[in-house]
This record gives C-alpha cells, sequence and structure tokens, in this order.
C-alpha cells in the first residue's frame, strides 16, 4: 500500500485487476487471430484439432497446469483416480480442481508456450491456432488436459516429455 498526498491509500489490487484485464485482452487478440486461420476448415477437420487438444501437453512439461503445493481433498481424489485409472472419478473432481486454477493468467501463460512451440516449429500452426481459440473462450479443453497430464506425471504414471519419471 502507498500513501496519496492527501492521506488516502492505494490499494495494491487496482493494478493486478488491471493486469487481468490486459491478460483476457491479450487472449481475446489472440484468438481472433487464430480464427482467421482455421475459417477454411471443414467441421470435421475442425473436430480433429479440437480432438487433438487433449494430447498437447505431452509436448512440453510448460503445457501443464501447475498443481497447488497444498494438498486438497479433490486433488487427492484426482490422484487416486489416476492411481486406479478411474477415469469417471478422475472426471467428477476435475471441473472443481480447473474452479481454482483456471485464471486469466495460466491461460496467458499457455497461450504464450504454444505461440512460442508455434514459432520454434514444436507445433503445427493449425493445432496452436485450436489452442489458442480454446483458451481464449470458456472451453477448458486444454486445460483439463493439462491438468489431467500433471496428475499423470505428478503420480510416475508417465513421464515428463523429457522422460524422466517421477516418484509418487
Amino acid at each position: 500500500m502507498r500513501l496519496r498526498p492527501q492521506g488516502q491509500t492505494l490499494l495494491r489490487r487496482a493494478p493486478r485487476a488491471r493486469r487481468g484485464r490486459s491478460r483476457t485482452a491479450y487472449l481475446a487478440h489472440q484468438a481472433r487471430d487464430a480464427a482467421r486461420r482455421l475459417r477454411y476448415l471443414d467441421d470435421e477437420e475442425l473436430r480433429e484439432l479440437f480432438d487433438d487438444l487433449f494430447e498437447l501437453p505431452e509436448l512440453d512439461l510448460a503445457l501443464t497446469l501447475t498443481l497447488p503445493q497444498l494438498l486438497t481433498p479433490d486433488l487427492q481424489r484426482l490422484f487416486d483416480a489416476v492411481k486406479a485409472d478411474d477415469p469417471d472419478a478422475g472426471d467428477e473432481v476435475i471441473p472443481k480442481i480447473l474452479d481454482q486454477l483456471d485464471t486469466p493468467a495460466e491461460r496467458a501463460r499457455l497461450a504464450h508456450t504454444i505461440i512460442h512451440l508455434r514459432d520454434i516449429k514444436r507445433i503445427d500452426s493449425l493445432l496452436a491456432a485450436a489452442a489458442i481459440i480454446d483458451l481464449g473462450s470458456r472451453s477448458r479443453i486444454l486445460l483439463n488436459a493439462s491438468v489431467v497430464h500433471a496428475a499423470f506425471i505428478h503420480t510416475g504414471r508417465l513421464r515428463t516429455p523429457g522422460g524422466l519419471r517421477l516418484a509418487a
């Protein structure tokens, strides 16, 4: 907090609110550009691209969501579902976990990563465009894939993109 000359305080939350709006604006701008790249694809091609989003986090560890350090009951249920290979149990808790992790900052971080991977030719430009559109909307396809992938890596059921297997 800082004091104004008149003795009024300025809350530090005000700049954060502006940053949140600018991240949302950044995503909206990127999504509009991405939509231009996809406008000539038919419905089947679009469906295939959006289906491929679920495998995108396998390409780079930066495309997984950072899981909280504090183990919540929902996160524990997700880890248990992964260990038990029970997708139904995982599907129940993922929306609750994403409610906590789905922020404009996280979506912007993922978008920056996707753009970087596209620019260095590690992601196809059309797949990157689909991912940006997903992140710029209310959709959670990529976020869902990112949290599932992070949970599989955390429990040791899947190797990192670099080939490491973490001990659960």
